[in-house]
């Protein structure tokens, strides 16, 4: 399999090298060269596999040779060492629950993915002379999922850049509380302004020496893993015999993107919904046809506070760059706090469900869609509602137990780095 630039179609690499440079040189995103459908048979009897047999059906063609199919088959099964379960809410309208992992979050799946696929890829080098640095951006959640994903892994140093003041206390503990090979920037700014910095240290060629590779979801082995529970989910809800829509709360678009994926690969999806908080750039863009980027806004659901989503393109690829043929399977609506709020509220009191903010947004893009039509609503949840617990609590006027995961880091010392600018991050990257 080789990977093209989204920018520049001629540049090609194997899965190895996009993964390990995280971006092309020219500043694109790596795009598989071909997609293959999965044979229909997989798919009409799908309830017969285990998740790591489907998650190994899914995710073969995208690796190729690159990894052996045993060294494969066990980075799988250390990824999926937890649950994905549905749960009805009210009447065509599911949770696919992505917080049952490490740290609560569904990027678990795709930080232990690219994490234990970095250590294969280093296990033959001197790692003492050949350190690799994984630096990420993150609005929230990506960070604690790369943080455990990568800690201690031989070789590989993290970095993770998250905006003061705008992350959940505790995933800032996540951040900032493990230590080892786990380093926090803290930046005086919003999450664009890590993400920008991020991309910028790529394309710097100061920095080669470095070794530098991204764990956002701009990295293949990140994003694509998230095609698999898009799998699991079909395969608890198939008997229900209802045509399925995805109800994805979006922010870098990686998540929804790794679902659509999925159904070029044979999944049946009649239509994706990306729900939004009050950073509409995508929704803006499907009413209008122009894509123009805004500086984000601080909400309750902050892990979806980005205002230039980076994975946008790849939805536009996977289209054909049309955007007839993209709202004939896609549609995107955007939602306040207050609305938020209320439809936490709803949830809770019709049917004793606790969601967290981002996934009470998926649920009013389940909602939106619903009324007018009549398909099956599954909508991500994609984090426990402890990790919002302030809001959590402030809206329901709930207690809510603090799962073993969380309870590890709470009582942790934060250790974090504050920066302001690029070159700020470079002279650290330099200096470490």
């Amino acid at each position: 399999m080789k990977y093209y630039s989204l920018n520049t179609k001629t540049h090609k690499v194997s899965f190895k090298e996009a993964v390990i440079n995280g971006i092309a040189p020219d500043r694109g995103l790596y795009f598989p060269e071909l997609i293959t459908p999965l044979e229909n048979d997989f798919i009409t009897s799908i309830e017969n596999y285990t998740n790591e047999e489907i998650a190994f059906k899914v995710i073969s063609q995208f690796v190729g040779d690159e990894i052996d199919t045993e060294s494969l088959k066990e980075i799988i099964k250390d990824t999926l060492v937890f649950d994905f379960p549905t749960v009805k809410i009210e009447d065509n309208i599911y949770s696919l629950e992505l917080f049952h992992g490490p740290t609560m979050a569904f990027k678990d799946v795709g930080g232990r993915f690219m994490a234990r696929c970095l250590g294969y890829f280093n296990k033959d080098k001197d790692t003492k002379q050949e350190q690799v640095s994984v630096l990420v951006a993150t609005s929230g959640d990506t960070g604690g999922a790369v943080a455990s994903g990568f800690l201690g892994v031989e070789g590989v140093n993290v970095v993770i850049l998250y905006p003061s003041g705008k992350v959940s206390d505790i995933q800032e503990k996540q951040l900032t509380t493990l230590g080892q090979n786990i380093t926090a920037l803290e930046v005086n700014g919003v999450f664009d302004d890590c993400q920008d910095m991020v991309k910028s240290a790529f394309l710097d060629d100061t920095l080669k020496s470095q070794n530098l590779t991204s764990a956002n979801s701009i990295n293949v082995a990140r994003w694509l893993p998230q095609m698999f529970y898009f799998f699991f989910a079909y395969k608890q809800l198939k008997q229900l015999n209802k045509e399925f829509v995805f109800v994805v709360p979006s922010g870098n678009f990686g998540n929804i993107c790794a679902g659509m994926m999925a159904s070029k690969l044979g999944l049946p999806v009649k239509q994706f919904v990306a729900a939004t908080n009050v950073n509409d750039t995508v929704p803006r863009f499907l009413e209008t046809g122009s894509y123009h980027p805004k500086p984000s806004k601080q909400t309750i659901s902050n892990a979806m506070d980005v205002g230039n989503p980076s994975n946008f393109v790849r939805i536009q690829e996977i289209y054909n760059q049309s955007l007839e043929e993209l709202k004939a399977h896609f549609s995107s609506f955007s939602y306040t706090d207050e609305d938020t709020k209320k439809a936490m509220k709803d949830i809770y009191n019709h049917s004793g469900y606790v969601a967290d903010p981002h996934g009470a947004v998926g649920y009013l893009g389940a909602k939106n869609y619903l009324t007018t039509h009549d398909d099956l609503c599954v909508f991500l949840e994609t984090a426990h509602p402890v990790k919002f617990l302030d809001v959590v609590t402030d809206t329901l006027a709930i207690d809510v137990p603090i799962p073993p995961q969380i309870q590890a880091v709470m009582g942790g010392e934060k250790k974090s780095t504050t920066i302001s600018t690029y070159e700020e991050l470079k002279t650290f990257l330099l200096n470490r």
